[in-house]
């Protein structure tokens, strides 16, 4: 295996960069909270209620999280990728109450003893984390009565749990890598949270605005009863 070749998950999402042309890449706009690929498209930060602390696991360029912070919620956004961490960290460098960690997702949430009001993940570490590793850790890290959410694309007709993808998924190159996403149908996702420990579960599928692309997974779910 050579050495431009990633070994890691992490140094496989450390080569994922959103095309925005050639050299200095501009940060992004971060106009609005984005759960789906189209911007202004479906619901926003009104999923999430009013948080005063939210944790974004897989922030990624850290838009979501800037939206959150740049309205006065304190988030910590974590995400493995030295380069992703790297480049949030710098297109937000002027946000407050925005935290950007270097770290996996459970094994943050081993760590940490905080509790957030808000936990979410829109197409990021939930889609890419084993459900019985993560969900009971976010769990245990959601506060009483708080939000967990996330979303991701929504999967073709049998494509459900461990799904691997190779590295043409980035860009069409030809990586010897291979990385897992977890997805399932909006049922099967309500029954694994409930199984958690989870209650008041909505899940749904927002259509694409073109038919003959797939829409965006959204699921929402509380703490407690």
């Amino acid at each position: 295996m050579s050495s431009a070749t990633p070994s890691t998950a992490s140094e496989y999402w450390d080569r994922y960069r959103p095309y925005r042309g050639e050299g200095a890449q501009p940060r992004p706009a971060a106009a609005r909270f984005e759960w789906t690929d189209v911007p202004g498209h479906g619901p926003g930060a009104e999923v999430l209620g009013s948080p005063g602390t939210a944790l974004d696991l897989g922030p990624a360029e850290g838009e979501n999280a800037a939206v959150l912070a740049h309205a006065g919620t304190a988030v910590t956004a974590v995400d493995f990728s030295p380069s992703q961490v790297d480049r949030a960290r710098q297109f937000w460098k002027d946000a407050d109450s925005l935290d950007f960690v270097l770290a996996e997702a459970c094994t943050f949430l081993d760590n940490d003893p905080r509790s957030w009001d808000a936990i979410y993940s829109t197409w990021g570490a939930v889609w890419f984390t084993d459900p019985d590793d993560l969900f009971p850790r976010i769990a245990r890290r959601l506060a009483s009565g708080g939000v967990f959410a996330f979303s991701h694309r929504a999967p073709a007709t049998g494509e459900y749990g461990a799904q691997a993808m190779g590295g043409p998924w980035l860009e069409g190159r030809q990586d010897e890598l291979t990385v897992h996403r977890w997805q399932y149908t909006t049922d099967q996702w309500s029954d694994i949270l409930k199984r958690t420990g989870f209650a008041n579960v909505q899940a749904q599928v927002l259509r694409h605005p073109e038919p003959d692309r797939p829409g965006t997974l959204l699921v929402q779910a509380r703490t407690g009863s």
